[in-house]
């Protein structure tokens, strides 16, 4: 069977360092850090008071005020990023066929706000099991893509993908594998999550998952460096527009790349630790490599997982030492989540579209926040340290890792026609 061509013709982002796409760009090479005190709720009593929240958004200048009720905040993020990913691809009714038009996205948590009000709302009452009607629908992981498809009429296939902080690069890896088998012609693609919430904040602090670095918030993500104490949570919606290659230079579409190849696997091995040996990541970027017939010599560019814990970092460095080897030194590796914080099951799709630009616009981000050189990290890697660096990038690949040892990884190349 003759796998079709996959590329991606259109993207839109609402992240906490810009609310579009261009936006969202800007912050990135600019170094921008989308970390600040949270503006939610009273953070007194909680040991992390800061997060990457969406800032100066308001939904209903995008969704009816009506609908809005019926949205838990991931599932209006979704909306914002994918209606800007439509546009932006020149996706409409008139030139596909609905039923060959997928939504495939990824939510690692779903409506946590929804959940905590409506539990809250409840142990605060007589023990009546009152409840929102929309409670729910507002909740569960899988409304977001239904949501996207009745706006747009897309009738393919349509569902959610939870693996929690991979969850939207395995979308992003299905999406790949509908289209090039010929089963769709597009898929809109992506994730969200909207997390910054008592629970979710509350609940990581617990783990110790979280950077405590109260006393300057902007600085806390700092993938690499030896004074890193976990990562910064972030919200947010990534959307890329995924097309067979074929259908697109038929109805004329502007092409950003191709879609080469995407790797999963399993680290097998703890909750929520990494193997210390990055054995797994290891193995999905072998299987990624593999998948697109390349070689670690072609690539010129990694966007890591590198969410600035302690464990996680090295070992993923670790890995691409293993996979790459001496090549290792000559690829521009960062961490864009030094800016955004983590976005949890969308960290993939809006790390996919930081590759995916860096590669169009021959500029890798920065991993910002580095003062402290680690020692248990390689110095001859260049992990693209505090300023943007131009780079001619013809293979960038996107990797991204969540608890239950779940590994994602997506390759790009520039498009050639």
């Amino acid at each position: 069977m003759q796998l079709k061509r996959v590329v991606v013709t259109g993207l839109g982002a609402l992240t906490p360092i810009g609310n579009t796409l261009q936006e969202y760009w800007d912050g990135l090479v600019n170094g921008k850090s989308g970390a600040a005190p949270i503006t939610y709720y009273d953070t007194e009593k909680h040991k992390t008071k800061f997060a990457c929240e969406v800032k100066n958004f308001n939904v209903e200048d995008f969704i009816d005020k009506k609908e809005v009720r019926r949205l838990d905040k991931f599932a209006q993020y979704a909306i914002v990023a994918s209606d800007e990913a439509i546009k932006d691809a020149g996706i409409t009714l008139e030139n596909v066929n609905k039923y060959r038009v997928g939504v495939i996205w990824g939510a690692g948590i779903g409506g946590l706000q929804t959940f905590q009000d409506e539990v809250m709302n409840y142990a605060a009452g007589d023990g009546t099991p009152r409840f929102n009607p929309f409670f729910i629908p507002k909740m569960i992981a899988d409304i977001a893509p239904g949501h996207i498809s009745m706006r747009n009429g897309f009738m393919g296939p349509n569902y959610t993908t939870v693996s929690a902080c991979a969850s939207s690069a395995n979308a992003l890896v299905d999406a790949f594998n509908y289209i090039r088998l010929g089963m769709c012609d597009v898929i809109v693609s992506g994730g969200s999550e909207a997390a910054v919430t008592i629970a979710g904040m509350g609940g990581f602090n617990s783990m110790q998952a979280l950077s405590t670095r109260n006393e300057s918030p902007e600085t806390a993500s700092r993938p690499f460096d030896a004074t890193r104490d976990g990562f910064v949570l972030g919200e947010g919606a990534g959307a890329l527009v995924l097309e067979e290659y074929e259908h697109a230079i038929a109805r004329g579409a502007k092409i950003y790349c191709e879609v080469g190849g995407g790797g999963l696997s399993s680290d097998a091995y703890h909750l929520t630790a990494p193997h210390p040996e990055g054995i797994g990541v290891i193995a999905v970027m072998e299987n990624c490599l593999r998948d697109a017939g390349m070689k670690p010599e072609d690539v010129d560019h990694i966007n890591t997982h590198g969410t600035s814990t302690p464990l996680g970092d090295v070992a993923e460095l670790k890995a691409i030492k293993a996979v790459f080897g001496d090549h290792a030194k000559n690829i521009n590796i960062n961490s864009t989540k030094s800016m955004t914080g983590h976005l949890l099951g969308a960290a993939g799709a809006i790390e996919a579209i930081a590759s995916i630009l860096a590669m169009q616009n021959g500029i890798v981000p920065p991993t910002i926040n580095h003062t402290t050189v680690d020692e248990n990290i390689d110095p001859s890697l260049n992990l693209t340290l505090n300023k943007a660096q131009k780079r001619e990038i013809k293979v960038a690949m996107s990797n991204t890792f969540g608890f239950g040892g779940h590994n994602a990884c997506v390759l790009f190349k520039k498009f050639e026609n």
